[in-house]
Formats: structure tokens, C-alpha cells, sequence
């Protein structure tokens, strides 16, 4: 496995999605408003990790939140996660993972 350093400290030590997680990201996230399902997203990015909401109206509270959670670690990679409030709904170390059961939700 190969690990670049750069992309472990980017912008001053924050966790952020890279350009594949979030074409990744978008790409299911488009699917699903093309069916009129959600309208809106958020992307924020935390010194432990990067967020990406979802809204069904911009005036509501996100209906899902996918994470990535960093090790801060140059071995271990880092943990995504789908939230519906505060409930964990699916957690793995692989994002395509993560977003096929996000893809299977109602």
C-alpha cells in the first residue's frame, strides 16, 4: 500500500474528502436528486474528519451525514460513517461500502 504524506496534513491539518471520494460522493448524491429525493447538500471539514450532509430542504436538519473519520495514522486508513441524527447507520473502512447501503435507503 502506498501512502503520501501530503495528502495525510492538507489544509493546516484538516481531514478533508479527496477528489475521488467526493466524485464517489456526488455521484450517488446526484442519482437521488435526479428522483427528487434530496435537494441539498453541506461539505465541512473538522481537524478529525470531513462531513458531508444531506438535506431533502435546505430549511431542515441534515437526513444523512456520511464522515470520514481520520486515523491520523499512516498505516490505518480512516473510518466512514453514515449518520440519520445521531444514529450510526453503517460504519467501514471503505467508502464505496458506505455508500452502497446509502444507495439502498428510502
Amino acid at each position: 500500500m502506498l501512502v503520501y504524506i501530503r495528502d495525510k496534513f492538507r489544509l493546516n491539518g484538516k481531514t478533508t474528502f479527496s477528489r475521488r471520494e467526493l466524485s464517489q460522493l456526488l455521484s450517488v448524491y446526484g442519482a437521488r436528486v435526479q428522483k427528487g429525493e434530496w435537494r441539498d447538500y453541506a461539505i465541512d471539514s473538522l481537524p478529525d474528519m470531513a462531513v458531508f450532509s444531506i438535506f431533502r430542504s435546505s430549511r431542515e436538519r441534515p437526513l444523512y451525514t456520511v464522515t470520514k473519520i481520520s486515523s491520523r495514522s499512516l498505516i490505518k486508513p480512516p473510518q466512514y460513517v453514515v449518520y440519520s441524527g445521531s444514529d450510526s447507520l453503517k460504519q467501514s473502512t471503505s467508502l464505496r461500502e458506505v455508500l452502497a447501503f446509502l444507495e439502498e435507503q428510502k
